[in-house]
């Protein structure tokens, strides 16, 4: 980029041209190729990208510094870098943990397990705050340690062994100085492993490997070689000799460990998956991919041509029907979160939505960043999830722990209308065709309502966050979509039902005030349609002419017809959603935020909606 001023006239006026990138950036091509004809706007939260059918989000923790006994029994609000894994019928998920901020310590390594990958147990700490010698001091660095604890960083977080197919969950602990110095140069302390057994206790801690410097004499924990286990050694030996494993190892290890894999250049979170002609495809940040021919010891790695990401990490996977599947954040924020499919695993073409509802940063904190990131899935190894689904996990403005179950096939349209008795389904994981998006003050279940019916519930007790529902169908410009819902208040809370085009994009919405009035949008006003009253049960019917931009609504009896408020095309779903749509994030977000929001640990009165069936005819 060149920029000029020139003088004309007392006029200063600025030239700013854009040359082309330098020919040899792309000279070194890649095995993947991605030409997307449709790229995320940032503008929004979401991109304005079609959702993935089937995608339930999950909270699994929400961090909270006033009431620690709500979250994760500590009250630390910097919460980030989450692993996955599917081990003796259950899930498994670790994430690091700060106080505040990143790399500001103390740190330490929590883990959470799930039965069924909606509820969730407390978190256990992991791996515990270490605390560093006194006088300790890092190369290049200022500073000497002082009562300084360590940090924890983690690019890998489990392994099961091939031998005795045992579960163990690594860590490691870093060193920083100060906020401004980084866990993973190389200059830490070294990376430790531990054993969840069945029983869902753990075994002792152990080191794995060392930074230079350090051993089983100026270290709090064994090293690994000492240890009588024979199934932990063999763990530990299985896991030195894999470039698949070692290679996620490569910033914390020191520079030139015989053991990581040689790499041409810098990169950092490998994922990876395998090719029918064995050939390693391995994903890493900042756009960089390679691949493999001899098992993943030698890569020839360099920047992908037509992706577009940040420095987030890059997850990819082969899915359960045979495709191959990348998620990431497709820009240089950190959202959306979206997926791209493939047929061979190397050419991608689309994108689309698995996570774009953003809630507000809660909790100010040293370079914590809005949007849901650093996701990971499943390691080949660690587990295969019987339902056949991707699941993911991932936090959300390093403050909050997140999964996303992902259906597949993956699919962003719907072939049919929709046809949907709630009371034929007992577990969420059922809902194949219907989109959740369930935190943990505002959640998404099922629950009994009118003499024993299972109905689909949305709670919200969340004064920063909603509970959100869709579904998607037939695109259409002209359709009829009817449902029955029962509020269980008519004094506080709302319920917005939307119906929006593929890009998120609304044009009706109906609104179940806390006022005990039912609305309707007409342009800059609501429109009073009928009272409402606690457990009675409102039949709601909505046809819809995109010829006409007119809807006509029948609630109970009562009748209502409006333009839309905005012009609308075609629509291609509906949405329920227990408060108004989040528009906290922008390009022009400031990225620091330095003040914590009010009450942002304590929960509002609980307000709850069931709905009971939805149905559209095209």
């Amino acid at each position: 980029m060149r920029l000029t001023i020139k003088l004309r006239n007392s006029l200063v006026v600025i030239l700013v041209v854009a040359s082309c990138a330098p020919a040899t950036l792309w000279s070194q091509e890649t095995p993947l190729k991605y030409e997307f004809d449709l790229i995320a706007n940032i503008d929004y939260s979401h991109g304005q990208l079609p959702s993935v059918m089937g995608v339930h989000n999950i909270q699994i923790m929400r961090a909270n510094r006033e009431h620690p006994e709500f979250a994760e029994g500590y009250g630390w609000t910097y919460n980030h870098a989450a692993m996955i894994a599917y081990w003796n019928h259950t899930f498994y998920v670790s994430y690091l943990s700060d106080p505040v901020g990143e790399h500001t310590a103390p740190g330490q390594t929590y883990l959470q397990s799930s039965a069924d990958g909606y509820r969730w147990e407390f978190p256990k700490v992991l791996f515990p705050i270490y605390r560093i010698p006194d006088g300790t001091t890092k190369k290049g660095v200022e500073g000497v340690a002082k009562d300084l604890d360590a940090v924890m960083h983690q690019r890998m977080g489990f392994y099961v062994s091939k031998k005795s197919s045992r579960l163990f969950a690594l860590g490691y602990y870093g060193i920083c100085m100060d906020k401004h110095d980084k866990p993973n140069d190389g200059k830490g302390i070294g990376r430790v492993i531990r054993e969840i057994r069945k029983d869902g206790s753990f075994g002792d801690i152990y080191f794995v490997r060392y930074n230079q410097g350090w051993s089983s004499n100026n270290t709090s924990f064994p090293f690994y070689k000492e240890s009588d286990d024979k199934g932990l050694v063999e763990a530990c030996e299985e896991m030195l000799s894999n470039p698949l494993v070692t290679l996620q190892w490569v910033e914390e290890a020191d520079k030139g460990d015989p053991i990581i894999p040689k790499l041409n250049r810098k990169a950092k979170a490998f994922s990876y998956y395998t090719l029918p002609d064995d050939r390693i495809i391995g994903m890493w940040k900042s756009r960089l991919s390679g691949i493999s021919d001899d098992g993943g010891k030698t890569w020839n790695i360099a920047k992908s041509p037509g992706l577009f990401t940040g420095s987030a990490k890059m997850w990819g996977q082969q899915t359960s029907d045979g495709r191959y599947a990348q998620v990431f954040n497709p820009s240089v924020y950190r959202w959306p979160m979206a997926v791209s499919v493939s047929e061979d695993g190397l050419f991608y073409d689309n994108l689309s939505l698995v996570h774009g509802d953003i809630s507000r940063m809660r909790y100010t904190g040293h370079f914590k960043s809005h949007g849901p990131q650093y996701l990971r899935g499943i390691l080949p190894g660690n587990g295969t999830v019987p339902d056949g689904n991707m699941w993911l996990t991932y936090s959300v403005n390093k403050e909050d722990i997140w999964v996303a179950r992902v259906t597949v096939p993956v699919m962003d349209k719907a072939s049919t209308a929709i046809n949907e008795d709630l009371s034929k389904y007992s577990h969420l994981s059922q809902l194949s065709r219907w989109n959740i998006y369930s935190p943990a003050w505002a959640s998404v279940s099922l629950e009994k309502v009118n003499q024993g019916r299972n109905a689909l519930k949305l709670t919200d007790r969340d004064r920063y966050d909603y509970s959100k529902v869709e579904h998607l169908f037939l695109e259409s410009e002209s359709f009829s979509i009817e449902f029955s819902l029962i509020p269980s208040q008519n004094d506080k809370g709302q319920l917005q039902i939307e119906l929006q085009n593929e890009k998120s994009s609304a044009a009706i919405r109906l609104s179940f005030d806390p006022d005990g009035m039912i609305r309707s949008k007409t342009h800059y006003k609501y429109e009073d349609i009928i009272p409402y009253k606690p457990g009675v049960t409102y039949k709601v019917r909505i046809e819809v002419s995109g010829k006409d931009q007119e809807m006509h609504m029948d609630i109970n009896g009562s009748k209502v017809s409006n333009q839309f408020y905005a012009p609308m095309n075609t629509f291609s779903k509906i949405v329920f959603r227990t408060g108004e749509i989040f528009r906290t994030v922008t390009p022009d977000t400031p990225a620091r935020q330095d003040f914590d929001l009010d009450h942002a640990g304590s929960p509002t009165e609980e307000a709850s909606y069931y709905i009971l069936n939805l149905k559209s005819e095209h």
